[in-house]
């Protein structure tokens, strides 16, 4: 079979046509009538050929002739079998087809081309692809799929590049991935000249993690990690974003030597960091609630977005190392006192140790909550 579509090749490229209708040679007809089994052509012989249904297509599937050709068509046909007084000539186009297929696939790969196909269907390790009525084969790791999406739908149009070809094996491996890549190169380079520090930008989420999402850019993605999707504390990505969503973000870092990109969520929004300068003074006793424990203390947020250390040297004077999870829990509402306070650093450090101190002498500070009821009544 392969020794017959080599040397049938050799003739399609020539050009050579045979006027006796000798098997494995090529022949022009028309198309002149249809039926249920096939289609008659005109070859301008002693009488007209037939094509057999399965031999105008590769792919039946319970097609009819006029699926696949027209009265009045002109084509290119492979003989199959010569006139016998009881049968015409066998033609097929399915074999034309096919090597007509694969001289353009090789033209396709010298060339490096992106090519289209359209997906057949989905196997174990990958996808099957058609492109010129040949199958071709995609491994998942040549797939580039948006975050979680994992199945791409029958007769899907998807760009694909060549990565082996070998017509007698009838071997084709296909990449999705470097055609993607190339397709978005161009728009790539253009976005990363046009990105700056600071600058807001629109983006599609393509994938989730634990420690962040990737944000599609135009041709590029950024990372938005986890410290910057909110001010306040979350606790998984997927909580707050999801694939395939539109979000604007702030561009925090640009890296042209990698094409890396950090992004932030939160930056969007004012510092609630900011809106507490000058209402927290050290000393002072501060509400909070315990939003994590930690082996070396507990954070409590007294604002929303602002948490505050609790070192576990500063929450017991009656132990020197003590357990946290012994005297706080998550989710407790805590009065602690500032010792240090530096909005500008995003630094809060309370001490629940120093502020029982100094309620045994007499010396507690109004709270945060107090302080402006006492200025509005002055």
């Amino acid at each position: 079979m392969a020794e017959n579509l080599t040397e049938f090749e050799r003739l399609f490229k020539d050009g050579k046509y045979n006027s006796t209708f000798e098997p494995g040679s090529l022949v022009k007809g028309s198309i002149v009538h249809l039926e249920k089994d096939g289609a008659y052509v005109d070859i301008k012989g002693k009488s007209e050929a037939f094509v057999p249904l399965k031999e105008l297509a590769g792919n039946i599937r319970r097609t009819k002739a006029e699926d696949h050709v027209a009265l009045g068509q002109e084509f290119e046909f492979y003989i199959l079998k010569e006139e016998t007084d009881e049968n015409p000539v066998i033609l097929s186009l399915k074999r034309v087809n096919l090597v007509q297929g694969w001289i353009k696939l090789e033209e396709s790969k010298q060339a490096n081309e992106t090519i289209k196909g359209k997906v057949a269907s989905l196997v174990k390790g990958g996808i099957i692809v058609e492109l010129f009525g040949i199958r071709g084969f995609v491994p998942t790791s040549q797939l580039r799929l948006k975050g979680n999406e994992q199945i791409i739908p029958s007769e899907t149009s998807l760009p694909v590049k060549i990565l082996e070809l070998d017509q007698r094996k009838n071997k084709l491996i296909l990449s999705h991935k470097l055609a993607v890549q190339e397709e978005k190169a161009d728009l790539r380079e253009k976005t990363m000249q046009n990105l700056e520090l600071g600058q807001i930008v629109e983006g599609e989420v393509v994938r989730v993690t634990d420690f962040g999402a990737f944000i599609d850019l135009g041709g590029i993605d950024g990372l938005l990690p986890i410290s910057e999707f909110s001010w306040q504390r979350i606790n998984h990505p997927q909580d707050v974003l999801s694939v395939g969503q539109k979000v604007e973000l702030k561009v925090l870092k640009i890296d042209r030597d990698t094409n890396r990109i950090s992004l932030s969520l939160k930056r969007m929004q004012n510092d609630p960091w900011n809106e507490l300068e000058g209402k927290i003074q050290e000393n002072q006793t501060i509400k909070g609630t315990v939003s994590k424990i930690a082996n070396f203390g507990a954070f409590i947020e007294v604002h929303p977005g602002v948490e505050g250390l609790l070192p576990k040297a500063e929450i017991t004077a009656e132990n020197e190392n003590p357990r946290v999870e012994d005297y706080l829990s998550v989710g407790q509402e805590i009065e602690a006192l500032v010792k240090r306070f530096a909005p500008e650093e995003h630094r809060l450090s309370l001490s629940l140790k120093d502020l029982n101190s100094a309620s045994k002498n007499g010396q507690k500070e109004k709270t945060l909550e107090e302080k402006p009821e006492q200025t509005a009544n002055n």
